[in-house]
């Protein structure tokens, strides 16, 4: 798993990608990227499968922020990112969400 991120000049936006590579993905038919920036909507941003396996999305998301997300497996299983910037804990079910800094 990886995020890149990249500043755009004059601009008050990052292009990050989020990638899982073909055997962090598993066996996965769908991956969807779900987070702050999408209200935690489960179905609002699927990444795209890759031609050699894994799975890619990109986001404009404003600089000076952090977002929490999860990665959706085949709307079944949750994961984190473990290159995310830090971990915050969420109450609801208990556990970590990934966290991204802008």
């Amino acid at each position: 798993m990886s995020i890149k991120k990249k500043y755009l000049k004059n601009r008050s936006i990052c292009k990050a990608t989020f990638r899982l590579s073909k055997e962090e993905s598993r066996d996965a038919k769908r991956i969807f990227l779900v987070g702050e920036f999408n209200k935690w909507n489960e179905t609002a941003t699927p990444m795209k499968p890759l031609k050699k396996g894994g799975f890619v999305t990109n986001l404009n998301l404003k600089i000076d922020k952090e977002y929490q997300f999860r990665y959706l497996f085949d709307r079944i299983a949750w994961k984190n990112d473990p290159q995310a910037d830090k971990y915050a804990h969420s109450p609801y079910g208990n556990c970590e969400k990934s966290v991204v800094r802008i």
